[in-house]
């Protein structure tokens, strides 16, 4: 299966199986089947980006490989690396940026590897040091559009990495207005604006 996150909502490409069968409410989960038409996937994605009122579509085929192939052909694709960085409290390196609350990450530079970038960009977005690169987590995807109108597709690869508990410096040049370490009780024990695939990296760290 694959997850992209379409206006923070998800878009499932599922190979059919029996889950496929369970009822579902229409005016919740839209679930249709593809049936190789590329630029039919062009109406799914539209009812994302336009309509936002779905809480997920599932589109679902007998070959996953060949929908998630002709779903990539339509964007061009970007790659990132970042990390859910832990202290020795068990609390998680947050970070607050243009009225959300995000986890650091960035684009990987050309020749650089994965581990690399994932580390490269904690350290530049937070100021963090002596870093310890664990396990990988998974990866994420979501889209956005450019000021031209082109479709990017975002893959993040994610990372849990250990440093100990420091003062950290926010990039301020990259509108990063805080950096802050938090136990996931306070995080959670407030009203706050999250995307949801960070949701899904703290998720996987909690596994």
């Amino acid at each position: 299966m694959y997850k992209i996150y379409i206006n923070e909502t998800p878009l499932l490409l599922q190979e059919i199986s029996a889950r496929s069968k369970e009822k579902l409410d229409p005016e919740k989960i839209l679930q249709a089947r593809y049936v190789g038409k590329q630029k039919s996937l062009f109406h799914y994605i539209d009812l994302l980006e336009k309509h936002p009122k779905m809480e997920e579509i599932r589109l679902l085929a007998t070959d996953l490989e060949k929908l998630w192939a002709d779903f990539k052909g339509l964007y061009k694709i970007i790659e990132a690396a970042g990390g859910l960085v832990t202290n020795p409290d068990g609390e998680i390196l947050f970070i607050f940026r243009m009225g959300w609350w995000d986890l650091p990450k960035g684009k990987i530079e050309k020749g650089e590897s994965i581990e690399s970038a994932a580390v490269r960009e904690v350290a530049e977005e937070t100021g963090c040091t002596n870093i310890k690169l664990g396990r990988k987590l998974l990866n994420t995807y979501h889209t956005y559009k450019t000021g031209k109108g082109k479709r990017v597709l975002k893959k993040t690869h994610w990372f849990h990495m250990e440093a100990p508990t420091q003062n950290l410096i926010p990039q301020t040049e990259e509108d990063i207005e805080l950096a802050q370490w938090m136990s996931t009780n306070s995080f959670f024990a407030k009203d706050r604006i999250v995307y949801r695939n960070i949701l899904d990296v703290i998720d996987q760290h909690q596994l």
